[in-house]
């Protein structure tokens, strides 16, 4: 009798459960959105175990423990210094600007292996076909960001594209708002997906909506500290 009910209850939770991911995810509504800005390392490009094992092959030698990928998602920050220093990397040994190369020199020897989320494509002609414009703004290079999106053949789905004038990544608000200047985008019309906390940061300097995507370098848990709406996986999107 005890494992029945159990098991009843059990069956309640879920569907309970699933019926309101269901509605929470049939509610969201993009017909107001005129503009899609989309962050790029982690939402789009699937690079968090890549860099993961670019990070892991400099902590080796300095006797840091590695990531895991948990690990990874629990710590990873912006701007990187800040994350660098949670790793426990002295800067009076190994200096940010030279070790932040150092990495970055990994980075690009391996990002020809790397792949963007399976749903990328799908996602980004279902915005192209409701006539909505798509920016790309990134705390990546911009010349490097530029060729790697022609590597993958997407440069098509975007009115432009903005990244960054260093390898640091220390973080993407100023160009933010050159892309809203520059192209004269009203920001009640626009909304913006990302993957780590830095983005809702950007959203807010910018006025704009966002919505978090939990597959990239950031956990689940840590972005629902935003209180702003938070998926899964980028096929979410499309529900």
């Amino acid at each position: 009798m005890l494992m029945l009910k159990i098991k009843h209850s059990l069956i309640v939770i879920i569907h309970f459960f699933n019926s309101n991911i269901s509605s929470y995810l049939a509610g969201m509504n993009f017909s107001q959105y005129k503009n899609i800005i989309w962050d790029w390392n982690g939402t789009l490009l699937n690079d968090s175990d890549m860099c993961i094992k670019c990070m892991n092959q400099l902590l080796e030698p300095r006797n840091i423990p590695l990531l895991t990928k948990e690990k990874y998602r629990e710590v990873f920050d912006f701007p990187v210094r800040k994350y660098y220093e949670k790793l426990g990397i002295d800067f009076r040994k190994d200096p940010f600007e030279i070790i932040g190369h150092d990495f970055m020199d990994l980075y690009f020897k391996e990002l020809p292996h790397c792949e963007m989320h399976p749903e990328v494509i799908q996602v980004l002609e279902y915005f192209k076909s409701l006539g909505k414009k798509q920016y790309i703004l990134s705390a990546m290079e911009h010349e490097s960001l530029v060729q790697t999106m022609k590597d993958f053949n997407i440069c098509l789905y975007f009115d432009a594209v903005y990244g960054i004038d260093n390898h640091l990544a220390a973080g993407k608000i100023d160009r933010g708002i050159d892309l809203i200047n520059e192209y004269q985008i009203n920001p009640q019309d626009t909304i913006m997906f990302g993957d780590t906390l830095h983005d809702k940061d950007v959203a807010a300097q910018l006025n704009l909506d966002i919505v978090l995507i939990a597959n990239g370098h950031q956990s689940f848990n840590r972005l629902k500290e935003s209180n702003k709406t938070v998926l899964t996986d980028l096929n979410s999107v499309l529900v």
